[in-house]
């Protein structure tokens, strides 16, 4: 199940894609928020820091930060390397591998993503939706492929892909809403931030099934990726499943019969009614 939860104040995306860290000095009053914003300090682009490094970033004195830093290492949040530098540590990665449409939907779909991925020599990426972000469980690079944006646990604004397109587009008109009344970031010359053409994109992509977005993360290097929806127990859109290619090298259409007899496979592995066979064809119900 995807979820609604708000980004907090101030929180945003940095050029890579990756979330800022939202926490500023006097922004964080609880003792929670203290901790969160010391782990929300950590990204890929900072994925080892100095206890300086992280109470600039987390907004917290350095005398917080580093008792904060202390009792998260000593927990198992948190590891020290040896040239003084911490890093995230596996604890949180054995707490991750609970989430019920993170890794264990990530288990479901490798078999399925690995042979699309033989199918395509494309990259091919499995995204489900957090607040207005999509997130990736899964992502495998092509050798040779166009620059893939994207990696496990990396995130981008839902209107920017084609698996944050489509999660988007069937999610609940309130979350689409929220979406289209925010101010719509522009990484590229191409990026859409008209909500008008985006409103329009999101009827599209419900009528086809298809999620379409061309050179809206990096000008330098033109991608198209090309996402269909994939279906839980109650035939939810529980996340989306999409290839990136090099624009102008396929028809997006080419992509979309593989993309969709993947996606029904592991909706079907997930319990989707519209996956079933059919009694009478032996075909999927729909």
């Amino acid at each position: 199940m995807t979820t609604t939860r708000p980004l907090p104040p101030g929180a945003g995306h940095d050029e890579e894609g990756n979330r800022r860290p939202a926490a500023r000095s006097g922004e964080v009053a609880t003792a929670a928020g203290r901790v969160l914003a010391v782990l929300d300090a950590f990204g890929p682009s900072h994925a080892a820091m100095t206890l300086s490094e992280i109470s600039r970033r987390s907004g917290l004195s350095l005398t917080t930060t580093h008792r904060l830093v202390g009792e998260l290492r000593a927990w198992g949040a948190l590891e020290r390397a040896p040239d003084g530098r911490y890093g995230i540590g596996l604890r949180l990665l054995e707490l991750g591998a609970l989430a019920p449409h993170g890794l264990q939907l990530r288990e479901v779909a490798v078999p399925y993503v690995d042979d699309l991925h033989q199918a395509t020599r494309a990259n091919v990426v499995l995204g489900v939706r957090d607040g207005s972000d999509v997130v990736y469980v899964e992502a495998l690079r092509a050798r040779g492929a166009v620059k893939l944006m994207s990696r496990i646990g990396g995130r981008w604004p839902l209107q920017t892909t084609g698996t944050g397109l489509v999660l988007l587009a069937f999610a609940a008109p309130e979350v689409q809403e929220e979406v289209l009344g925010a101010p719509l970031r522009r990484f590229t010359p191409e990026t859409v931030t008209d909500p008008a053409a985006l409103r329009r994109t999101l009827a599209e992509v419900r009528r086809t099934g298809v999620g379409i977005a061309e050179n809206q993360l990096a000008a330098d290097a033109p991608a198209m990726a090309v996402a269909v929806p994939v279906r839980g127990a109650g035939d939810e859109v529980v996340a989306a499943l999409g290839v990136t290619v090099e624009k102008g090298a396929v028809q997006p259409q080419a992509l979309v019969p593989v993309l969709n007899a993947t996606a029904r496979s592991i909706s079907r592995a997930l319990g989707a009614p519209s996956a079933q066979p059919s009694l009478r064809s032996g075909r999927p119900a729909r």
